[in-house]
């Protein structure tokens, strides 16, 4: 009888032993997990105050509208604390570009900003001018911190760049490849120091920079309130830039590896003719009856 009580309780020390092991492993794994998951809080965390990101696109109906807004779409959604301002030249929304917005998922505003009259009877037009001073006026309602930065939608962009200018203090610069004859339109950098600009058309312009080489600190354009976009074509940057002023070369900030690098691209898709009309006798009842609405006639 003595015997069967000892191995009782053998037994049961075992099984308490085993118990305690089973809690013990438990709570450590509960305690990883917990662990693991208040990490990936605090990276979502420090993501969240980051500066926010204000891109001002100007936009126009034309064939390539849809494909250039869903290529520059795709690739601001990899970037983080973004709103996107589409501002059309155009006197009313289009439901298309609603569609294309809505289907990308970056948080955006579709704005309006039709050209002026007397601006559109011009041999040469000032495009995107209205459009970019939509833009400003809508940070200087709505905005007292981060950056902007003015991105065409026929422009290609490396990801990385826009976590540089990110952190503009006032304004930042730098290279676009394909433009002109020189290839790039760049800041030049001796000594670490702004010593010039090279492009391949200077036209007397204190800034010859291309739309997608800078970006402006928020704070910075509201301390300036007179700051505008010109409607005179070739020198719309110069404008812009020259009112920032006060606005000394020491003051700007040059990215992409002291303007080193090439993370912005002046591609500029092959303009298209518009599409010729469908047949709608011929091919009623099929698909491209759908398609056909997507598309840009004369």
């Amino acid at each position: 009888m003595k015997g069967n009580i000892n191995n009782n309780n053998m037994g049961l020390g075992k099984s308490i032993k085993m118990y305690l092991t089973i809690f013990v492993a438990t709570t450590c794994i509960y305690m990883l997990i917990y662990q693991y998951h208040m990490s990936t809080q605090e990276i979502d965390s420090n993501e969240v105050i980051k500066p926010p990101l204000y891109i001002i696109t100007p936009t126009y109906r034309r064939p390539e509208q849809l494909a250039e807004l869903t290529r520059l779409g795709y690739t601001l959604k990899h970037v983080t604390n973004l709103l996107w301002l589409v501002i059309e030249d155009a006197n009313e929304t289009s439901p298309l570009v609603f569609d294309i917005l809505d289907r990308i998922g970056v948080p955006y505003h579709y704005l309006l900003a039709p050209m002026p009259a007397q601006y559109r009877i011009k041999r040469f037009k000032p495009r995107g001018v209205s459009n970019r001073n939509r833009g400003l006026a809508y940070i200087r309602a709505n905005a007292t911190e981060g950056v902007f930065y003015f991105a065409d939608d026929d422009n290609t962009y490396d990801v990385s760049l826009f976590e540089q200018m990110r952190y503009t203090k006032m304004v930042s610069m730098w290279p676009v490849g394909l433009v002109t004859n020189t290839g790039v339109s760049s800041p030049i950098v001796r000594d670490g120091k702004l010593n010039g600009f090279y492009d391949g058309w200077i036209g007397g312009r204190k800034y010859p920079v291309d739309m997608a080489g800078f970006a402006v600190s928020v704070k910075f354009l509201l301390q300036r309130p007179n700051a505008t976009m010109p409607f005179v074509v070739g020198y719309e940057e110069d404008g812009f830039l020259r009112s920032l002023k006060p606005l000394s070369n020491d003051d700007i900030e040059l990215l992409a590896n002291k303007c080193t690098e090439i993370l912005t691209w002046h591609t500029q898709t092959k303009k298209n003719p518009s599409a010729i009309a469908l047949n709608q006798t011929r091919y009623g009842g099929t698909n491209l009856i759908a398609i056909d609405k997507l598309l840009v006639r004369s």
